[in-house]
């Protein structure tokens, strides 16, 4: 069974004023339902979560923290409300894989810069504790707010593909000061 407090997310260069970060556990089912199973929420992605699914989705990133030391993790106000997920995790792009900083945010958080907070602390810790050189943000063409996250990031428009069957527009942001990872 597991503990009733999780573990934190590993120590950011930059910590977020209003936000904090720990791992995702089964028993945030319930939470992770609400997130990717709301249809506003999940509008760019084929369809909306199930149940069944937002586990699986929390098993995927559990085993990315073990493979990894990263993936999404669980997003809160320093107050403790929910707000979404946001982190770090290795997407199939072509023949190759990246390191996409990924966010999802509860429709009543949007709009208020936490998705922006969230995926800069995450830039941060891909470019310089994990390392890694370039980082990507992976957007559906008609996704509107994304982009502007990915901007805000220092992101640019790299060029548009399939992902997961999906055609995307791929943002990326290379460092100087990073190596590239896995």
């Amino acid at each position: 069974m597991e503990s009733r407090f999780h573990r934190l997310a590993p120590c950011f260069r930059v910590r977020p004023p209003r936000l904090r970060f720990r791992e995702m556990a089964r028993s945030d089912v319930g939470l992770m339902t609400g997130l990717p199973g709301d249809p506003e929420v999940m509008t760019y992605y084929p369809r909306p979560k199930t149940r069944a699914e937002a586990l699986d989705w929390i098993l995927w990133n559990r085993a990315n923290y073990a493979e990894h030391g990263h993936g999404l993790w669980i997003v809160e106000t320093r107050e403790g409300d929910f707000v979404g997920d946001c982190g770090l995790t290795w997407q199939p792009i072509g023949e190759e894989r990246a390191l996409e900083v990924g966010y999802h945010t509860m429709r009543a958080h949007q709009g208020r810069g936490y998705a922006s907070e969230a995926a800069k602390s995450c830039l941060e810790l891909a470019t310089g504790p994990i390392g890694a050189s370039h980082v990507v943000a992976i957007i559906n063409p008609l996704n509107v707010p994304s982009p502007r996250v990915a901007e805000k990031l220092g992101m640019a428009v790299e060029h548009q593909t399939r992902v997961h069957g999906q055609e995307v527009v791929v943002y990326g942001t290379h460092s100087r000061l990073g190596r590239q990872g896995q």
